[in-house]
């Protein structure tokens, strides 16, 4: 009889604790689903955002976009909050996809100097100043392609003329952004000067290429434009007053 009552208190107990197994693992089962289906908003790159990039021009540009993803695969310090990064810079390459991350923005400051920039076996690195005009607005960065247009007017008399001095040549760092005075002039005479915005491009040329750029800019004013991954332009001699409209 004892024996009896011994069994049915050591199976009472083992059917409690299979019944706190049970819940245990439908509760697990439970959360574990939550993190599976459950998704919240964060940042992520949607494009390339190079290292020195701010975040404002990241945003301007449309690099940035807000992702669902699971709980489980938001990482630390991940948000939908851009007011975060406000003012900063990336420290590092951040690559499509990435969710951003705080760690990975500082001030422009904490960016590494220009000696560490990436300049290609057999090439140098040179910096040219060009307006906004000149560099196409904000659209051209670090790793951008682009061709090099010189326009000038020769001090031996002969016709202007825009020509294209380099056809591809790749840009390899983005300096800041200066105001620079450009006179004017009207039929009474002198008018404030103008504020323009220059900015610093760092180039990976050849040596030659190197020699023409630091020539041309100055003896006229350089201009860029943007090129496609794929495909060349042709040197068409240039255009001047002769042959403008042809």
């Amino acid at each position: 009889m004892e024996r009896r009552k011994i069994l049915l208190v050591v199976a009472a107990v083992v059917a409690a604790l299979g019944a706190t197994l049970v819940f245990l693992y439908a509760q697990g089962a439970e959360n574990r689903a939550v993190a599976q289906f459950q998704t919240v908003e964060v940042l992520s790159a949607a494009q390339r955002i190079e290292r020195g990039e701010s975040m404002d021009d990241a945003l301007a540009a449309g690099k940035v976009t807000i992702e669902d993803v699971t709980v489980d695969e938001v990482l630390e310090g991940a948000g939908a909050d851009d007011e975060v990064f406000a003012g900063q810079v990336a420290l590092t390459t951040i690559y499509p996809g990435e969710q951003l991350l705080p760690v990975k923005f500082g001030s422009a400051d904490e960016v590494e100097s220009t000696s560490t920039l990436p300049v290609p076996d057999g090439k140098v690195a040179i910096s040219v100043s060009l307006t906004d005009q000149g560099r196409v607005g904000s659209f051209t960065r670090p790793g951008s392609e682009v061709a090099i247009y010189l326009s000038a007017v020769p001090e031996d008399g002969t016709a202007a003329y825009t020509r294209m001095l380099l056809p591809r040549v790749t840009v390899i760092g983005a300096g800041s952004t200066t105001q620079v005075q450009a006179a004017a002039t009207a039929a009474e005479g002198q008018v404030p000067a103008e504020q323009l915005p220059n900015t610093l491009l760092t180039l990976a040329v050849e040596q030659r290429e190197a020699e023409k750029v630091l020539f041309a800019q100055d003896a006229g004013t350089l201009s860029f434009a943007l090129l496609p991954a794929e495909g060349e332009l042709e040197d068409t001699g240039g255009v001047d007053a002769a042959n403008l409209f042809e």
